[in-house]
Order: structure tokens, then C-alpha cells, then sequence
């Protein structure tokens, strides 16, 4: 199981996310969702998933606005889950308890906790969350109309530039290094919960 913890950062000089945060990481993947997304504790939220792809598009999607710490645990949990997540228990929790207070202090604001493998999946993730963090804003705006479903045509001609453009900040934001990166870290992901769940 992977538990994520994930919570928001300078809350006390800001403005409260987390209510548009529960909505948002409960579109990303409602079926695989087990539990929550449900505030835990003030400006922290907590969701349980038993995928691990749906683990790392949550991973992804909260350590691209930078305003999040993001904390997984890897392992067993107590089953069945209770009603609220709040009240869940097993070593999942406690590892994602450790990992999000390591990932406040990490440049990538994630960090991966239980078992040998989370080593392992830690640093991969964070080297695919460092190629992201140095993308532009242009490189954003083809992400994101890619991932859309739009062709690299159609993408060029809603931005208005060539084709040739478009090709030019696909290689430079990593599209093609995250494309090819996140099957493989998903496979890492799914091996380490299965050895700290062992």
C-alpha cells in the first residue's frame, strides 16, 4: 500500500489549498483511490492507494506546484481501512509520517519511506522531479496540451508557433525523458511497496 502524506507549505502565511487540493488529487485517479483524500491534521491531507502508478501521478502532480512537501510510505496496513484515513494504522503510516518530514527539507519536496527499495525509488523520483522543476513555463504549455492528446501540430498551432518550436521545447522541457521515465519508475514503485509489504 502507499500512503501519501502531503503537506502544504508556509501554510501560516498563505491561503488555506487544501480544500481545492482534496478535489483535484481525488479527480486524478478516483478508482484507485482506497481512502481519503481527507485533511488529516490542519494543513496536511492524506490519501491511500494500492497502485503505483496512481502514487506517482499524485507524487507529480503536488511536488509541480511547489507547494507541497510530499511524504509516501511504503508497506502493510491494517485492513480493513477505516471510514477515515484519519484513524488508519500499520507501519505504511508510519513510514509516510518519517517521509514527509524528510521531504520539507529536500529541494524536491518528496521522499519515500519502507523498506529497502524506497532508497531506490526515492532517488529515481527526485531525479525525474528535478528534470520537471527545470522546465519553463513554455515548456508547461506543451506539456500540458500534449498530455491533452493533441498532436504536436495542433499543439503548435493553439500556441501559434511552428511545429519545429513546439519540437524545440519538447526536448528542452525532458517531455521525451519523463515519457519514457515514469513506466520505469512505476515498475520500481510497485517492486519496493511489494518488498517492504514481504
Amino acid at each position: 500500500m502507499f500512503i501519501l502524506t502531503i503537506d502544504q507549505k508556509a501554510s501560516r502565511t498563505g491561503s488555506d489549498l487544501i480544500p481545492d487540493a482534496l478535489a483535484e488529487f481525488a479527480r486524478l485517479a478516483p478508482a484507485h483511490i482506497t481512502a481519503g483524500p481527507e485533511r488529516t491534521v490542519g494543513d496536511e491531507l492524506q490519501l491511500a492507494t494500492d497502485d503505483a502508478g496512481t502514487a506517482l501521478r499524485i507524487i507529480l502532480h503536488a511536488t509541480r506546484t511547489q507547494h507541497w512537501s510530499t511524504g509516501v510510505g511504503l508497506g502493510e496496513v491494517e485492513t480493513p481501512l477505516p471510514a477515515s484515513i484519519r484513524s488508519g494504522r500499520g507501519p505504511a503510516f508510519i513510514h509516510a509520517r518519517a517521509a514527509v518530514d524528510r521531504a520539507k527539507s529536500d529541494p524536491t519536496r518528496v521522499a519515500i519511506s519502507g523498506g529497502p527499495g524506497a532508497t531506490d525509488a526515492e532517488a529515481l523520483v527526485r531525479l525525474l522531479i528535478d528534470v520537471r522543476d527545470r522546465r519553463t513555463d513554455k515548456g508547461w504549455q506543451v506539456s500540458d496540451a500534449l498530455a491533452e492528446g493533441l498532436s504536436q501540430q495542433e499543439v503548435a498551432q493553439r500556441l501559434r508557433i511552428s511545429a519545429a518550436a513546439v519540437s524545440l521545447r519538447a526536448r528542452a522541457a525532458g517531455l521525451r525523458v519523463e515519457e519514457q521515465a515514469v513506466p520505469a519508475l512505476v515498475r520500481v514503485l510497485a517492486a519496493a511497496d511489494a518488498q517492504a509489504g514481504a
